[in-house]
């Protein structure tokens, strides 16, 4: 593949500031950074998209798990669990992902995201406040089950994983929308490393166009991160149905045929 122009990068350096705000804030950046990657880089590779997205994304997911660990300290008893494991099913995922067509995941992802969308607008209250529907050992397995089944999704394909984590953080242990993005970063670090541990020994990572997308993600993760904290649980909510909703709209167009 020839080298891509100084408008390319700008083009994906730009996507990537945006995915990594929108990836801190609620998650969900993948579904920016990864189209923009196939629109400005036609010639590469699925695994090569998918490993320098990887590349990319782990910088700002790093970013903002730093970024809100200092500001709202989120349960590690449950976060790194739920990292580990998603880490182990990430590793999976990438291999399942080397070996079948992306094309078929998008009427799983859109079908997922409608009733994510739909969920929360019929619940105003949820992710308000923290409160925990599980205890102890059953609160930790749920986790881990929920961090394993995300991490092989977000390694075999990938976009929506932040969304995916924070709404099951949210709908099914409890967790205040806040919170919930929080410890979906240190699970969605911990899918990225997993996936990379794969695709970076086998050289699929483009290194210039990844350098360059990770300054990008880096800089909108931490930006991010620092709006959410700042804005709350309320602002964090209205920007996740913004997000899906769009998301919605975006793939429904893709199938259809009126919007590449």
């Amino acid at each position: 593949m020839a080298d891509p122009t100084v408008t390319t990068l700008l083009f994906l350096a730009l996507a990537a500031f945006a995915a990594g705000w929108i990836d801190a804030v609620v998650g969900g950046g993948g579904l920016i950074q990864l189209p923009a990657l196939l629109i400005g880089l036609p010639g590469a590779s699925p695994a090569q998209l998918l490993a320098t997205n990887k590349f990319g994304s782990i910088f700002g997911t790093a970013t903002s798990s730093v970024t809100y660990y200092r500001r709202v300290q989120p349960d590690l008893r449950t976060a790194l669990p739920m990292a580990a494991v998603a880490y182990a099913g990430s590793i999976g995922g990438a291999l399942i992902g080397l070996h079948i067509p992306k094309s078929m995941f998008n009427p799983i992802i859109l079908v997922l995201l409608v009733v994510v969308g739909t969920y929360t607008l019929l619940k105003p209250d949820l992710g308000r406040e923290s409160i925990r529907r599980f205890h102890g050992p059953r609160h930790t397995v749920l986790a881990m089950a929920t961090g394993f089944v995300i991490g092989v999704y977000d390694g075999a394909l990938g976009p929506g994983t932040g969304s995916f984590l924070v709404f099951a953080l949210v709908g099914l242990l409890g967790y205040a929308f806040l919170q919930a993005s929080a410890t979906a970063k240190i699970a969605n670090f911990a899918t990225n490393l997993g996936a990379l541990t794969l695709f970076a020994p086998m050289g699929l990572v483009m290194v210039k166009v990844g350098l360059v997308i990770a300054a990008a993600n880096l800089l909108g993760g931490y930006t991010g991160a620092r709006t959410a904290v700042a804005k709350g649980s309320g602002f964090v909510r209205a920007v996740f149905v913004l997000i899906v909703t769009a998301f919605v709209v975006k793939i429904s167009g893709s199938l259809v045929g009126w919007w590449a």
